[in-house]
């Protein structure tokens, strides 16, 4: 039996944002898929993506990005009622802000989301590969 490689990547630095940015890039994420768990900074985001990595250009998997140290979220342009809504990740890119980080979460539309962060602390995680 196959075993399934499943990734996960650990970004603490921009060079490790760029690469989450760019495995999830143009992957499609459900308005409902979108959650802030204020409580325990953490922000995750349930992701639809194409896996770049190894070549496999024809495979879909799904993935959770999760943001941990999240003190704001802010968003724009984006429909929060409409659960059905999915939104294309464009990219992700940061800007240092004082002592914080504010991480962009581009999507198409002009929308996107801002997390105000002390810190760059972002895992991709695949779940599962999606069976067409």
């Amino acid at each position: 039996m196959e075993k399934k490689y499943l990734a996960q990547i650990i970004a603490t630095d921009n060079e490790g944002l760029q690469m989450i940015s760019a495995c999830s890039s143009g992957a499609s994420v459900k308005v409902s898929d979108i959650k802030y768990l204020a409580s325990n900074k953490v922000f995750l985001l349930s992701i639809t993506r194409t896996k770049i990595e190894k070549g496999q250009k024809d495979k879909k998997i799904n993935s959770i990005c999760r943001f941990d140290f999240v003190d704001k979220v802010k968003s724009k342009n984006i429909n929060q009622k409409n659960d059905k809504l999915v939104l294309e990740l464009i990219a992700i890119d940061y800007l240092k802000n004082k002592e914080d980080y504010e991480i962009n979460l581009i999507f198409n539309n002009n929308a996107y989301i801002a997390l105000t962060t002390e810190t760059i602390e972002v895992r991709l995680e695949d779940q599962n590969e999606i069976k067409d």
